[in-house]
């Protein structure tokens, strides 16, 4: 599994998760070390993640809050509506047309690795973010 964060002209660091994920690892191997300082380092920041468990257990929200961490709600069943998940769609989709066929986990990693670093431009499209941003306005307040 991989973990990253995106945000207007920034992205965080890639993290590789080995293993299963549980709300005690998220904080201790991403909030902790990568979120949190990512998310500190945009002024007025909002996170916005999915509602797997991990990210909805009430250590994890006890730690947003002690960090001061403003969450967007999210609707449950809306990956579409988050734009991390088109990233990871980009980065599929390059993968699948590699012709090499990948030999190992590490070899995958290396190849998430230099795709996500060569989607600069495309993250720094302006209407892309306009326009998500929109549709995610729009369903969320359908959702009040």
């Amino acid at each position: 599994m991989v973990w990253g964060a995106i945000a207007y002209h920034r992205r965080s660091q890639l993290l590789r998760i080995v293993g299963n994920l549980n709300s005690n690892r998220y904080i201790r191997e991403v909030l902790q070390p990568e979120a949190v300082p990512f998310l500190q380092s945009l002024p007025g920041a909002v996170f916005q993640q999915d509602n797997a468990r991990p990210h909805t257990a009430r250590i994890v929200k006890s730690f947003f809050a002690a960090q001061q961490v403003q969450l967007l709600p999210w609707p449950a069943c809306s990956p579409d509506m988050s734009p991390i998940e088109h990233v990871w769609d980009v980065i599929g989709r390059r993968l699948a047309r590699d012709p090499r066929p990948v030999a190992s986990a590490d070899e995958l990693w290396v190849d998430v690795f230099y795709f996500l670093n060569n989607l600069r431009g495309w993250l720094d499209n302006r209407n892309w973010w306009i326009k998500k941003g929109r549709i995610i306005e729009f369903l969320l307040q359908l959702n009040e």
